[in-house]
């Protein structure tokens, strides 16, 4: 079982043409990384992902719902980027009445993320694997998030690829049209330069009002958290209300 395998299908990014109908090469958030499972990872995704991951083809239909993949209605969380389920398994385990929709690309993750949350207890999440920003666009209505939750995206560190970065203007003006009102987003990261473009960017969203906060006691410390500690990088928290 070590040697497990998924078939990776595409994340279903936007699809932009040329004006003569050439493919456009995507600008993504993310990187593809190794899919191979651990025996215990094997053993999670055996386990679970009948029950709690949305298999990637299942938002091609045209009658796909999330209330009928969590199997109720209850107010919606969705996290970005939930790695291994660390902060996933916790926060949702706390929130019973909450469903949390975890937004993760690399499957390794998504089966230790569905370890952690038999562990937990918390059978209100369920995970995809589908591109983040499609999946707000497309499968969430607008004014359909409870709370947003964005914790350590991948800071894209060279100059070259920071176009690559996640939180840039457009997802700012998708993201809060996605929010209730006085519903919050949460973000955190342990790059400067990330978090100094973090609050500009949000600060210019007219629909959002916030900044920095102190660390939210709530969320675990993570091993991406660890590893900024470590490092010397400083973290920070910032919130932001859908006020408009």
């Amino acid at each position: 079982m070590a040697d497990m395998v998924e078939r990776v299908p595409p994340a279903r990014p936007h699809h932009k043409l040329t004006a003569d109908g050439r493919r456009m090469r995507e600008v993504l958030s993310y990187s593809r990384r190794g899919n191979r499972f651990t025996p215990s990872q094997a053993a999670a995704w055996e386990a679970h992902h009948d029950g709690w991951v949305i298999p990637d083809e299942a938002v091609d239909d045209p009658a796909f719902s999330l209330p009928r993949w969590f199997g109720r209605t209850a107010p919606l969380i969705v996290e970005i980027g939930s790695g291994v389920g660390e902060a996933t398994a916790v926060l949702a385990a706390a929130r019973p009445s909450y469903d949390v929709l975890a937004l993760e690309v690399w499957r390794p993750g998504v089966a230790d993320t569905l370890w952690r949350v038999a562990e937990a207890g918390a059978d209100n999440v369920r995970l995809m694997s589908v591109d983040a920003v499609w999946s707000l666009e497309h499968l969430v209505e607008p004014g359909g998030l409870a709370e947003l939750w964005t914790f350590f995206p991948d800071p894209w560190p060279k100059t070259r690829h920071r176009k690559r970065r996640l939180v840039d203007p457009a997802f700012a003006s998708l993201a809060a049209s996605r929010l209730a009102p006085g519903a919050t987003w949460r973000l955190a990261t342990d790059w400067a330069d990330y978090a100094d473009q973090m609050r500009a960017v949000l600060d210019a969203e007219p629909a959002l009002d916030g900044g920095p906060v102190p660390r939210w006691s709530e969320r675990p410390v993570t091993r991406f958290e660890r590893k900024g500690i470590e490092a010397g990088r400083e973290i920070s928290d910032f919130a932001y209300v859908r006020t408009a």
